[in-house]
C-alpha cells in the first residue's frame, strides 16, 4: 500500500516516535525503530523541531475533534429548529394581518412606551419611552439587543432613515438626536431650537433633511449634514403632535391640538389644505399609500381611471381623542368616519397591501379595518392598558404595539 506521507513527513513523524520513545523511557522500542527505520545516526535534541512534536499533534487532533463534536451538535439543534419553525408566507401575500395572541412579549422599560419604529433592513425594532431611553430589539428571537441613552426627559418619537444607518428620535427636553448605527448606535448630533417639547420627527428618504413638530406650535425643517434649523412653520395654534411624509416626499401632514389637520408643501412651507371636522385633539394623521386608492374609491363609490398613474398624498387618514377616525380627500373633504373604538384613537397604519387599516386606541385595542367596505372586520385586547403606538413592518409580516403598560409586544401576522 502506498504511504499517504512524503519522504520528508515520513522522516519527521519517525524522528518524533524516536524522541517520543526516548524521553518515555521505552529503550528497546526506541533502539528496534532506530535500527528498522535506519535511523541510527538519531541522537535526542531538544532544540530540534521534532522535540515533543508527537504530544503536540495528539493534543491538536483531539482538541480538533472535540470543536467538530461541537459544530455538529448546533448543527443539530439548528436543523431541528428550521423543520419545526412556522413557514412564513410569502412578502407579497396581501391578507396577512396581525393574528392573537401576541408571539412576544418584550420588558425592560421603566415607563411606557410611546412610539415603536421598524428597522428597513434588519430584524430589528427600536422602542421609544417616557423612562427617556431607547431600546433596540430583534423581533424574529424576541431578544433585547441594547439601551441608548442620551436624552433627559422623555423620548416621544424614533425613525430609521429609509437606508437604516441612522436613527432619529425627539423627545420632551427639546433636542432630537441622531443616532449613527454604523458607528455602534453613537450619538453623532444634537438638534436645538424648538421651545417646547418634541412630538414627532421625519427623516426624509432622500436623507437630507429631518422635519419637527413641538408643542411650540410649531413644525421645523432642518438640514441633516449641518444640523441647523433652516425653515420654521407657523399655522397650528395649539400643541402640533405628529407629522408623516407623503411616498413622493413632496407632502408631510400634521396632527394637531388645535383639532386641525394641516398638509404643508416641504419645499415652500406653504400650508396646502387645512382639514377640520374632529371634535377632540388629533393625535395621528397618515397618508394613504397609493395601492389603498382602488379600495378607497370603492368605499366611496368613485370610478377612477386605471390608466391614470395615482399620484401620491391624495389621501389622508387620521386619528383623534373623539374616538374615531377620518378618511380626507385631497379637496380637504371627509369622505368617511370609522367609529368604533371606545377611547382617544393614538395610532394609525395602513396594511402594505393598501387593503386594511389598522388601529390602535387607549380603549386597549387593535383594530383592523376594511377599506373598501368601511367595516372594522377584527378587533383584539392588545394591552392591559392604553395602547399608545403601532406599526407595520413593511418588508415581513410583522406588526409591533407599544402601552402605557411599558410592554412592546411582537405580533406575527396570517
Amino acid at each position: 500500500m502506498a504511504s499517504l506521507l512524503t519522504n520528508r513527513q515520513r522522516e519527521e513523524l519517525q524522528r518524533a516516535i524516536l524522541d517520543f520513545l526516548h524521553v518515555n523511557g521505552y529503550t528497546d522500542s526506541y533502539e528496534t525503530l532506530k535500527r528498522e527505520s535506519h535511523n541510527e545516526e538519531f541522537n535526542p535534541d531538544p532544540m530540534q523541531k521534532y522535540t515533543g512534536l508527537l504530544e503536540k499533534k495528539w493534543t491538536s487532533v483531539i482538541r480538533l475533534q472535540k470543536k467538530i463534536m461541537d459544530l455538529e451538535k448546533q448543527m443539530s439543534q439548528i436543523k431541528e429548529e428550521l423543520s419545526s419553525a412556522p413557514i412564513r408566507k410569502a412578502a407579497n401575500s396581501v391578507d396577512w394581518i396581525p393574528k392573537a395572541p401576541e408571539k412576544y412579549n418584550l420588558t425592560g422599560h421603566r415607563n411606557p412606551i410611546t412610539r415603536i419604529a421598524f428597522h428597513p433592513v434588519f430584524s430589528i425594532v427600536g422602542s421609544a419611552s417616557e423612562d427617556t431611553t431607547i431600546k433596540i430589539w430583534d423581533y424574529e428571537t424576541g431578544e433585547f439587543e441594547r439601551t441608548l441613552k442620551g436624552h433627559t426627559k422623555a423620548v416621544t418619537d424614533i425613525v430609521f432613515d429609509v437606508k437604516g444607518n441612522y436613527l432619529v428620535s425627539c423627545s420632551a427636553d427639546l433636542t432630537i438626536k441622531v443616532w449613527d448605527l454604523t458607528n455602534d448606535y453613537k450619538c453623532i448630533k444634537t438638534l436645538f431650537g424648538h421651545d417646547h417639547s418634541i412630538s414627532s420627527v421625519v427623516f426624509f428618504p432622500a436623507g437630507d433633511k429631518i422635519v419637527s413638530a413641538s408643542r411650540d406650535k410649531t413644525i421645523r425643517i432642518w438640514d441633516f449634514a449641518s444640523g441647523y434649523c433652516v425653515k420654521t412653520l407657523t399655522g397650528h395654534t395649539e400643541w402640533v403632535r405628529s407629522i408623516s411624509i407623503s411616498e413622493d416626499n413632496l407632502l408631510f401632514v400634521s396632527a394637531s391640538n388645535d383639532q386641525s389637520v394641516k398638509v404643508w408643501d416641504v419645499e415652500t412651507g406653504e400650508c396646502k389644505l387645512d382639514l377640520r371636522g374632529h371634535e377632540h385633539v388629533v393625535e395621528c394623521a397618515i397618508f394613504a399609500p397609493v395601492l389603498s386608492y382602488p379600495y378607497i374609491r370603492e368605499l366611496v363609490g368613485i370610478n377612477g381611471n386605471s390608466k391614470d398613474q395615482p399620484i401620491p398624498g391624495q389621501f389622508i387618514a387620521s386619528g383623534s381623542r373623539d374616538k374615531t377616525i377620518k378618511l380626507w380627500d385631497a379637496t380637504g373633504q371627509c369622505i368617511r368616519t370609522f367609529v368604533g373604538h371606545d377611547n382617544w384613537v393614538r395610532g394609525l397604519v395602513f396594511h402594505p397591501s393598501g387593503k386594511f387599516l389598522l388601529s390602535a386606541s387607549d380603549d386597549k385595542t387593535i383594530k383592523i379595518w376594511e377599506i373598501k367596505t368601511g367595516r372594522c372586520m377584527k378587533t383584539f385586547e392588545a394591552h392591559s392598558h392604553f395602547v399608545t403606538c403601532i406599526a407595520f413592518n413593511m418588508s415581513s409580516p410583522v406588526v409591533a404595539t407599544g402601552s402605557v403598560d411599558q410592554i412592546l409586544k411582537i405580533w406575527e401576522c396570517c
